[in-house]
């Protein structure tokens, strides 16, 4: 993205902060960002359009921050998840987003509508996706259903909790509070073996959005973990842990892996570890280059 683009989604994201989307026109941001108007189509079809481009710069700018957090660690650790939705949490605080977002949930633009349908459909999927981290793959007949149950509770508590203590507010109690009554009802509805929904349904709802970059980068942050724990008892560990960091590095850290170069790594690795134990590793690798067609 060039520097002009980027200045003035900059503007305008302050613009609507301070006076609304609603309120904020075209001519405000044309005279804010001293661009002409022809310039402004050249980078939105609409002011709609720089409202989702705006969304989608923050979000990704936070996706990676929650990613990268994985890194090298335990992905079943339930303070690792709850600090990742203290991050997630205090960055929509930062960039004023739930007062944007109830303005677009107002909206009668179908555009904006089907943003923020699919927006709150991947925030669910992603805590369907570490629950499961979190909670066992034994578990996930009960999972979808929990995570839509915590996506509410946390909403109403920020929400009420931000009204009694003030919009500056200390977060992390509501958050930890939220996440205590997931682990309850993850406890209860197993123990029952209530259902409401099938996590299958998630593929309907989000076709385009199952084996993305995000999740894959999910998975392999935790096989790799899980092999290098493993690898302290070998003989070859100095090895092992010297191919996994490459190959956690160039799979996920680079915007175009070498196909040719992680395969040959992958072949070097399964020569030092025990049989099977790199399997899922390489489904998942050959799953993300069908994915993101990644070639050589």
């Amino acid at each position: 993205m060039n520097q002009r683009k980027q200045a003035v989604l900059t503007i305008a994201h302050r613009l609507f902060i301070e006076q609304g989307f609603q309120a904020t026109s075209i001519q405000d941001i044309l005279e804010y960002s001293g661009i002409a108007k022809g310039t402004f189509y050249n980078y939105f079809a609409s002011k709609n359009e720089l409202l989702i481009e705006i969304f989608k710069m923050t979000h990704k700018k936070m996706e990676h921050l929650r990613d990268d957090m994985l890194s090298g660690q335990d992905a079943s650790d339930i303070e690792l998840f709850i600090r990742q939705i203290e991050l997630q949490m205090k960055e929509n605080r930062h960039n004023k987003l739930f007062a944007l977002f109830e303005e677009m949930m107002v909206s009668q633009d179908d555009e904006l509508r089907q943003f923020i349908r699919n927006g709150q459909l991947r925030w669910v999927q992603w805590i369907y996706e570490r629950f499961i981290d979190l909670f066992g793959e034994h578990r996930q007949p009960y999972l979808l259903d929990t995570a839509i149950s915590f996506v509410g509770i946390l909403q109403s508590q920020m929400k009420y909790h931000q009204m009694a203590e003030g919009m500056e507010a200390d977060i992390a109690p509501v958050i930890r509070y939220s996440v205590a009554r997931a682990v309850e009802m993850v406890e209860e509805v197993e123990a029952t073996g209530d259902q409401l929904l099938d996590p299958a349904i998630l593929g309907t709802w989000l076709p385009n959005c199952r084996g993305t970059r995000q999740a894959a980068r999910q998975r392999a942050h935790q096989l790799i973990f899980e092999l290098k724990k493993e690898a302290v008892a070998s003989s070859e560990r100095e090895k092992v842990v010297e191919l996994l960091d490459f190959i956690q590095e160039e799979l996920l850290e680079t915007k175009q892996p070498r196909r040719h170069v992680l395969e040959s790594t992958l072949a070097a690795l399964e020569a030092v570890v025990p049989p099977g134990k790199i399997e899922p590793l390489l489904l998942l690798c050959e799953s993300y280059y069908e994915e993101r067609a990644i070639r050589a």
